[in-house]
């Protein structure tokens, strides 16, 4: 059974239903029933029971218990309150408490809670929860023990997440571009399904699974993930991505893809699907090599110079050979879109691709000078090195130098293809935001501890990457604000969150709660992250 929502046109109301599929026999097909529950809040995301769905008492039944009031305070406690505090804040500015409320009403203050738990105990397992709360304020405000974590995990159902996403999306939508990229989590596991052999930029021998992330550029916040096997590559993605927009609603929407997401299939079926998109192509292929020879020294001129980026940037404006097989007719049509290919040269970039090639090739002439050579570079070697050997002169290296030069006349140039950004500033900008994926890959992996995967069944998996992303959600909004507020040059985020983490709240039978000292430094972090200091 799931809960689905249903916007009424004409009201703009929207009900909760649940949603009970069944096996209609006479019809032989799977059927499903509809339960209206109630309408749901716009504000808080509250489900709002209606009178048809309120049970009456039985007759001579007692009357319903009154809702109960706060539980009076019976003993003296002392806990660490300000860093939660300001996820409380967090939660409500950006919806996710009510969205999480709304798809988990019974479960979802734990969620918050081993969510705040990760983001601040850095690197620590689960099984030191119980040590943290009994120091802190938290959602759930009881202990969740390892076996119980294990429960909430396997609960947490593929229906109720689908939803989070789209309320979460819509939130956003038609506001920003959606960067989306993927990383790899290596793991142990001999039980896991989507766990291969792939190949990934760490390059960890490790048996793997792949994780999507889709980030709002201007927001910086997730609201979107999938995961993937292991074996499957960068480009296989886009044609899926693709398709749960469209199930989740998502229509007007505007994509930032990485180049490793290029092909001409890939962007047929972005212009299919009605997509803005910005995506990096590389500089080999022909249509981009021919308009690059064309405009290599104009590009260069200080007419084309973007200061901001220290970039020299041109825009053309190309036809798209557009292909789309259409099967109920048998055929493939043809035509061309309108398209723009974004030309750039950076100077530091130039420096940088030769330092980084000149150490590539030195370490690949060492290799094979040592006869150490490694799997993933094969084809370099061939590409770069003619290795000969003879009985009386032994093994002689000789680089190949013409395909040495043909690499470093690009050094410092890159492209860009998009059908809607034709400003090279504009969209260099929005290329930018898709930093925030690979970051936040970074904090996954090393803040939340999810490096390896720490789970034994699929079910398990499922709900910690859900909850993981959950506590990705909030870092990203603290360090989007923090750099919007210049904090860094001051604070690391571990260091503010320690700070505020000491404020605490008291509690005594016949007193009630006491805030402790806030001090100036302290209000003042809150109000640079956008969130009022705490008062009681």
């Amino acid at each position: 059974m799931a809960i689905i929502y249903q916007t009424n046109k004409k009201t703009g109301i929207t009900y909760a239903y649940n949603n009970e599929p069944f096996w209609d026999k006479e019809k032989q097909q799977s059927r499903a029933k509809r339960t209206l529950i109630g309408r749901v809040d716009p504000k808080t995301g509250e489900i709002v029971p209606t009178r048809a769905y309120r049970k009456e008492p039985e007759t001579g039944a007692e009357a319903p218990a009154k809702k109960r009031g706060p539980v009076p305070i019976s003993s003296f406690q002392r806990s660490f309150y300000g860093a939660t505090y300001l996820f409380d804040q967090i939660g409500q500015e950006t919806g996710v408490e009510a969205d999480l409320k709304a798809c988990f009403p019974d479960s979802y203050k734990k969620i918050l809670s081993i969510a705040y738990y990760l983001i601040l105990e850095e690197n620590n397992s689960l099984s030191r929860f119980s040590h943290w709360q009994r120091m802190h304020i938290h959602p759930y405000g009881a202990d969740i023990p390892s076996q119980r974590s294990s429960e909430l995990f396997q609960s947490i159902e593929e229906a109720q997440r689908m939803t989070f996403f789209e309320r979460q999306g819509k939130r956003r939508i038609e506001k920003e571009y959606w960067a989306f990229d993927i990383t790899t989590i290596s793991s142990y596991s001999e039980v896991l399904k989507q766990v291969k052999k792939g190949k990934n930029k760490e390059h960890d021998r490790l048996p793997q699974i792949n994780l999507a992330l889709l980030f709002g550029e201007e927001s910086g916040l997730p609201f979107y993930y999938r995961k993937l096997p292991g074996h499957v590559t960068d480009v296989k993605t886009v044609r899926q991505l693709m398709q749960e927009f469209h199930i989740m609603g998502y229509k007007k929407v505007s994509v930032v893809l990485d180049r490793g997401f290029y092909s001409k299939r890939n962007v047929d079926h972005l212009y299919q699907n009605h997509q803005k998109f910005i995506i990096g192509v590389k500089l080999n292929l022909s249509y981009v090599k021919s308009h690059l020879e064309e405009e290599r020294e104009r590009l260069r001129l200080w007419s084309n110079l973007h200061t901001q980026y220290g970039t020299y940037g041109i825009c053309k404006r190309i036809d798209w050979a557009y292909e789309q097989e259409r099967p109920y007719k048998g055929d493939v049509l043809q035509e061309t879109r309108r398209a723009y290919l974004l030309l750039y040269y950076n100077p530091e970039k130039a420096a940088r691709d030769q330092a980084d090639m000149n150490e590539y090739l030195t370490r690949l002439y060492r290799d094979l000078q040592e006869g150490t050579l490694r799997e993933y570079c094969r084809k370099d070697y061939a590409k770069y090195f003619e290795v000969t050997e003879t009985p009386k002169r032994g093994r002689k290296i000789v680089p190949r130098e013409d395909k040495m030069l043909e690499v470093a006349q690009n050094y410092g140039y890159f492209a860009l293809l998009s059908n809607e950004v034709k400003e090279p500033d504009e969209a260099l900008s929005l290329y930018r935001s898709k930093d925030i994926v690979e970051k936040a890959f970074g904090n996954l992996k090393e803040r939340l501890n999810f490096r390896r995967m720490q789970v034994s069944s699929e079910t398990s998996l499922n709900g910690k990457l859900f909850v993981e992303f959950i506590a990705l959600i909030y870092l990203s909004y603290v360090k989007k604000r923090m750099q919007d507020a210049g904090l860094f040059e001051s604070w690391t985020m571990q260091g503010l969150l320690d700070q505020l983490d000491t404020i605490e709240r008291f509690e005594a039978p016949g007193h009630g709660r006491i805030l402790g000292e806030v001090t100036q430094k302290q209000a003042d972090l809150y109000r640079a992250l956008g969130v009022e200091p705490p008062s009681l």
